[in-house]
């Protein structure tokens, strides 16, 4: 199947209508909180952080207040989230550096997020988009796969998949498509079995009716 400038705009206006709205599943109240679930969603389902910062935010909400932990309390707290000691050792590196460079706030530029351990290109571009109303769209494991598998971008790294669905969709839209991608991949695009029978674009979608086609296999952490 040729995949054509129409195609793809075709896939991407019914993908708006379908999933018109929906936004992460991660519970925060601060810009701070959301770094935190952010990081901590690496490899670990948004209904899991939840669980885990249910118990975290109450008492540990701020830099300040989570460099009160031990590298072996915070351990403990996320234990049962996947890639726990990183992590741990992460969030503890990024509240020293959010204390003493920026005063406890959580930056606002691309560059300065780069800077703060556990932070990556996804990360920083999900709080961009949240926090700071900048557009960008943030490549997780979803994303990546829906953009190869639909041949709506087509890449081996996130960084290539970011370029390439930045330059089909408005910019004035990345950030809304980066959830029309996620919940794709969550609901019908799944990484196994997806629902093609179900699916909004299965007509449009190579994937559908080439069964041999592979998609490249997530470089994600």
């Amino acid at each position: 199947m040729r995949i054509t400038i129409a195609r793809r705009q075709a896939m991407l206006e019914r993908l708006a209508r379908t999933y018109f709205g929906m936004t992460t599943g991660l519970r925060f109240n601060s810009s701070f909180e959301l770094l935190v679930a952010v990081i901590l969603s690496a490899q670990c389902t948004d209904v899991r952080v939840n669980i885990i910062t249910g118990r975290l935010f109450p008492q540990w909400n701020s830099p300040d207040k989570m460099l009160e932990l031990e590298l072996s309390q915070l351990e403990e707290l996320i234990h049962d989230c996947g890639l726990f000691r990183a992590k741990a050792k992460n969030l503890l590196g990024a509240c020293r550096l959010l204390v003493e460079q920026y005063q406890g706030e959580v930056p606002g530029t691309m560059e300065d997020l780069l800077k703060l351990p556990g932070v990556g290109r996804k990360t920083a571009n999900v709080m961009l988009s949240h926090q700071f109303n900048v557009p960008a769209i943030a490549v997780d494991t979803h994303v990546f796969r829906v953009a190869n598998r639909t041949k709506l971008a087509v890449g081996k790294t996130p960084g290539e998949v970011e370029q390439g669905l930045m330059k089909i969709i408005p910019r004035r839209d990345w950030s809304a498509a980066h959830h029309w991608l996620i919940w794709h991949g969550r609901k019908v695009c799944r990484a196994r079995n997806p629902l093609c029978r179900e699916c909004c674009i299965g007509d449009l979608c190579p994937a559908s009716s080439a069964s041999t086609e592979k998609t490249p296999d997530s470089p994600l952490t």
